[in-house]
């Protein structure tokens, strides 16, 4: 993800503000909301936000692992990809921001590009780490 965050940011050096919603205020604005702390100021919107990203990324990783348990890749990966793209296009309602359908065409397609960046190698990973427990097994 840090990689395709970088790439990006490479790719479109002349644009300074957020590539997409997960790199704005939005998610902290989303905490701040569930967990009705009132007005916070936009450093704490940003923590926030990072520590809903680290915890979102580690539930959709336990996620995809009990999926895989239960069906095989590739689809296990495709659940994954379109819960973790459903919570992406529905939390707006609670932090009451712009609905995926009004995002900018490159807001969209970074979005998507980012999440597509976490979900191959988190699939990739777990695939070789359930081959080596098998193997270990065997």
């Amino acid at each position: 993800m840090t990689m395709a965050c970088a790439t990006q940011r490479r790719l479109r050096r002349n644009h300074s503000e957020p590539l997409d919603y997960d790199e704005s205020l939005v998610p902290g604005k989303i905490v701040a909301s569930i967990t009705h702390l009132g007005r916070v100021t936009d450093r704490e919107d940003n923590e926030l936000g990072v520590a809903l990203r680290w915890g979102y990324a580690s539930a959709f990783g336990i996620w995809h692992g009990l999926s895989r348990r239960r069906i095989q890749d590739p689809c296990a990966s495709l659940l994954f990809g379109a819960t973790l793209m459903s919570a992406t296009f529905s939390l707006h309602a609670v932090a009451r921001t712009n609905p995926a359908r009004r995002w900018p065409l490159d807001v969209m397609a970074t979005c998507i590009g980012r999440h597509v960046a976490y979900v191959l190698p988190l699939a990739a990973v777990d695939d070789v780490l359930r081959r080596s427990a098998i193997t270990r097994n065997d």
